[in-house]
């Protein structure tokens, strides 16, 4: 029944698709050569995405501590991997670009022994 009052509003709600494949290409792109591995989603608000290393909830730990939010993949039976949310906004994702880079890197960079 609450579904009922809420329909009325839901119909005039749209979605631009166009944006979200642009935000999609650019991510994809971006994070490829950052050297992070996924596949370019269909349909779908989110990307999987591997991380550099072997522990998914640990770098996205790593993420949160330069305030970029990730879901870690073990959270949905999906270890091993990481979703980023399409739907955030140009400027969130302008400031989260050059963090995944410097994870990346951080992550590569042997360490000192």
């Amino acid at each position: 029944a609450v579904m009922q009052y809420a329909l009325a509003e839901i119909d005039s709600m749209s979605i631009d698709l166009a944006r979200l494949q642009s935000r999609r290409d650019r991510m994809v792109t971006a994070l490829r050569s950052y050297g992070y591995e996924l596949h370019v989603p269909q349909a779908t608000f989110y990307l999987l995405v591997g991380p550099p290393i072997d522990d998914d909830v640990e770098f996205a730990r790593r993420l949160r501590r330069d305030r970029v939010l990730v879901l870690p993949g073990r959270t949905v039976d999906m270890p091993g991997f990481f979703r980023i949310s399409l739907t955030a906004t140009d400027d969130m994702i302008d400031r989260a670009l050059p963090i995944f880079a410097t994870a990346m890197r951080d992550a590569l960079r042997p360490s000192a022994s």
